[in-house]
């Protein structure tokens, strides 16, 4: 075999007749996963929870196979098409009528942000880091944590964000990208900082070189007071 063989790149054995079956095969598995979600009410993957994207994961598998392999009869897979949209059915209505399996298929919205904070405990079960969850937040154009009253991850990943009111806006930790924030390792002047990581709010003396309470990180950046902009 010669390496970076053109030929054998592109076409293998497969005869040139065989694309315009591929065409065909292709243009059938995406009118079965249209046909899918338009039956399943969905839009967008932003607004599917973890089961739905297995069931899509599991339908993108078979419209693989059905596309790309002239061994793979297309009936079969319709009737895989069929059994996953039975299924799914079958699953949405369980869930509506037991709220334990609906907690373990869809999960449960968790709470990342509470008065101002991140709720640092729930962050780390919901096995993701601060920084992810600091740029959604900034796409909800937060700009520090001491404007939001509470932020909850839903189900299918997006986040709730409830503001505080103007007057009871706290101060809090800046959640800008790294360039437009200061960091220190040493406290250079008195006053109030927040933990780069949680967000934890301390008042701390020139000169020191303290680890936060709540999550033991060593960098502290001065609070934030700004105000939402509407």
């Amino acid at each position: 075999m010669e390496a970076f063989d053109l030929q054998r790149m592109a076409f293998d054995k497969v005869p040139v007749e065989f694309l315009g079956e591929v065409a065909l095969r292709s243009l059938y598995t995406f009118v079965l996963v249209f046909l899918f979600l338009k039956l399943t009410g969905r839009r967008g993957v932003r607004q599917m929870s973890l089961f739905e994207v297995l069931i899509i994961l599991t339908l993108g598998s078979a419209a693989g196979d059905v596309a790309f392999y002239d061994d793979v009869p297309m009936i079969p897979v319709f009737i895989v098409f069929v059994t996953l949209a039975l299924l799914y059915r079958l699953v949405m209505w369980l869930m509506s009528k037991s709220e334990k399996l609906e907690d373990l298929l869809e999960g449960k919205p968790v709470a990342i942000v509470e008065e101002g904070k991140l709720a640092w405990e729930k962050v780390q079960r919901a096995n993701m880091t601060e920084f992810e969850f600091f740029m959604e937040l900034r796409v909800s154009s937060v700009e520090q944590l001491g404007q939001v009253k509470l932020a909850i991850m839903e189900t299918n990943g997006q986040i709730s964000v409830y503001f505080y009111e103007d007057d009871q806006v706290k101060p809090g930790l800046c959640i800008l990208p790294d360039e437009f924030v200061e960091r220190f390792m040493t406290i250079p002047e008195v006053g109030e900082y927040a933990c780069r990581r949680c967000g934890h709010v301390e008042t701390l003396s020139a000169g020191a070189h303290q680890l936060c309470p709540r999550c033991t990180n060593p960098e502290w950046t001065k609070v934030s007071r700004a105000k939402r902009i509407t």
